[in-house]
């Protein structure tokens, strides 16, 4: 089977079904049938995945002909990771929302999003990237809205606000560039032939940055993020962390570098600093949050920013580093969550300062949450060490105070997690958690699987690597600052 379209077109439909689904018991089941189905589909295309560096699988369908628009679709070395990720979280995070009395609709809206990132992560055609990346902010902001808490609507209006306004000026680059190209496409082979002016590609860099930054988020873009994150339900923090902000990587590097290579010449020493510059903001600030939702939030933008600097030393050993580091961040910082999310659930809080000692009571999760925070700081065997040694070395290649900067996330990364896990699980027990219970059932799962991810990918890390490898190489090869 090397039908792309249906990894398309059965969450669509899915989300669709389930959207008339009343019954909170009948739809989480037929939630995670779909979502696991969906999973099931994606084998035959990692079976058959050549690892060179051609686009396979491509379909193209005739969409709005006038104006030259194709639903264009297809994979290569760069895009199935991201494929395989996303469509190994979502059961993941359909799962782990099983002790929520959520209706079809919040089942539907997931699929919805996932949809959305398929067609991000797969689209060949400047005018389908944008709808895909359009597709997959929508029902995120009704999970969030609808589902978030207390403050969330003031909350998911600065969200939607920032990231719709980054849209537009993205929006803009590509209709100029449509406007220059002699094809009258939107494919993206025609847009990274074309031949732009150094001045055309200084300003369409920025308006294709600043739609990138806002959703990664890079300092100083990122104000939106630690708000929402707070604020989303679980399963939302899971799908923005977990996967959307990864749109925002994948589109560095398939959509910026490749169109206008001048432009990051010129400017991206500016975003390789402000990556470097948030490693060490989020990381201090982290340290000081008493919410342990609100620490990952910042962690996360610690652990991204080291990503897009990976990708802007553009090497192939910080390019692969950051492709595998993507995989790697979304399975992490999606336990973290749900690790957070368990715990309030049992004792009704996630301040730190209230916390404590809960390791008597939860030895099992425990012991997961720790294997998770230390993948989290990247020790060796785990999924963490692999991609941030790549992503160190790809930095020294180009400058050795950049690395020197950005390894301190191993420090302080190592300070605010291990904090995280003392001020959470070890010391005295609180007497009003004496009644915790520990995990069972569909939770042990749920970490079972993520546990069994980053010990497996941090003990044989080339299975990913040699995916995207020969696509990275001859990426970087071709494009030359």
């Amino acid at each position: 089977m090397d039908n792309l379209f249906i990894l398309l077109l059965f969450p669509t439909v899915s989300a669709i079904a389930l959207s008339f689904v009343r019954s909170a018991p009948v739809a989480k089941w037929l939630g995670l049938v779909a979502s696991l189905v969906q999973l099931a589909l994606t084998i035959p295309f990692v079976c058959t995945f050549i690892p060179n560096a051609e686009v396979q699988f491509e379909q193209v369908f005739p969409w709005i002909s006038s104006l030259g628009i194709s639903f264009h679709i297809g994979m290569d070395g760069i895009s199935l990771p991201l494929v395989l990720l996303t469509n190994v979280l979502i059961p993941l995070i359909v799962l782990s929302s099983f002790g929520k009395e959520h209706k079809g609709s919040f089942y539907a809206l997931v699929l919805f999003m996932q949809t959305g990132l398929l067609l991000v992560f797969t689209a060949l055609d400047a005018f389908s990237f944008y709808v895909g990346w359009e597709i997959a902010l929508i029902p995120i902001y009704f999970i969030c809205a609808l589902w978030g808490g207390p403050d969330r609507v003031r909350v998911n209006l600065k969200f939607f606000v920032y990231t719709f306004l980054g849209s537009i000026f993205m929006l803009i680059g590509i209709i100029y560039l449509y406007q220059q190209n002699p094809n009258k496409d939107f494919e993206w082979t025609s847009f990274i032939h074309l031949i732009l002016s150094e001045s055309e590609q200084r300003w369409i860099f920025w308006a294709f940055f600043l739609a990138f930054a806002i959703k990664i988020p890079i300092l100083p873009f990122h104000t939106w993020q630690p708000d929402t994150y707070t604020n989303a339900p679980a399963a939302g923090a899971m799908l923005l962390a977990g996967i959307m902000l990864k749109m925002g990587v994948y589109g560095l590097i398939r959509w910026l570098i490749p169109i206008v290579p001048f432009g990051v010449s010129a400017y991206g020493s500016i975003a390789l600093i402000l990556c470097i510059v948030g490693i060490v903001y989020a990381s201090i600030i982290a340290f000081q949050q008493g919410d342990a939702k609100r620490l990952i939030a910042y962690s996360s933008i610690a652990h991204v920013g080291l990503i897009s600097a990976g990708v802007f030393a553009w090497n192939a050993t910080g390019l692969q580093g950051a492709m595998i580091q993507m995989v790697n961040h979304g399975i992490v910082v999606v336990g973290l969550f749900y690790v957070i999310d368990i715990i309030e659930s049992k004792t009704g809080t996630r301040l730190l300062g209230e916390l404590g000692g809960l390791a008597d009571r939860t030895r099992r999760l425990a012991v997961f949450f720790l294997i998770i925070i230390m993948a989290g700081i990247g020790l060796p065997l785990t999924n963490g060490f692999i991609g941030e040694f790549l992503l160190l070395k790809g930095l020294f290649e180009v400058n050795t105070w950049a690395m020197a900067i950005a390894g301190l996330t191993l420090i302080f990364g190592a300070v605010y997690m291990l904090r995280l896990f003392q001020k959470t699980m070890l010391g005295p027990l609180d007497p009003k958690y004496a009644s915790v219970t520990d995990i069972k059932g569909y939770e042990v799962l749920v970490l079972g699987v993520i546990v069994v991810l980053i010990v497996a990918i941090g003990v044989y890390p080339n299975a990913l690597l040699h995916l995207s490898e020969a696509s990275v190489t001859r990426l970087v090869e071709q494009i030359n600052f």
